[in-house]
């Protein structure tokens, strides 16, 4: 089991940047990818960015060239760079990663809100 806290959220005015961290713990070694997802108000949950065990990094189109993925180089840390942020960004985030075997786990979530 791999256990991940979030930090990083808060208020940012259009425009802004906010950097996501997700801390891991535990059975990282079990780890294969890792990435961020965000859902908000009255929305499904959504990928935003990931990245696999070798470094491969794909992004939401709606984040392309905005957003940028990057985790520690131990496995044990993921973050999410956010640059130019839009209200429509306004979401919880939730850090995500994918195990070689059993479920993938959650972090807690982290809000983010957009505006001015």
């Amino acid at each position: 089991q791999v256990q991940l806290v979030e930090s990083g959220g808060g208020l940012v005015q259009p425009g802004g940047s906010l950097r996501l961290s997700c801390a891991a713990s535990g059975s990282i070694f079990s780890i294969k990818s890792m990435g961020w997802y965000r859902q908000a108000p009255g929305k499904q949950r959504e990928v935003v960015a990931a990245i696999s065990n070798i470094g491969l990094t794909n992004y939401a189109d709606s984040v392309k060239g905005r957003f940028t993925i990057s985790r520690g180089n131990a496995k044990n840390g993921v973050y999410l760079q956010m640059n130019s942020l839009k209200p429509e960004d306004t979401a919880v985030y939730y850090c995500n990663v994918g195990l070689w075997r059993g479920p993938d786990c959650w972090g807690q979530g982290t809000q983010v809100t957009v505006s001015s």
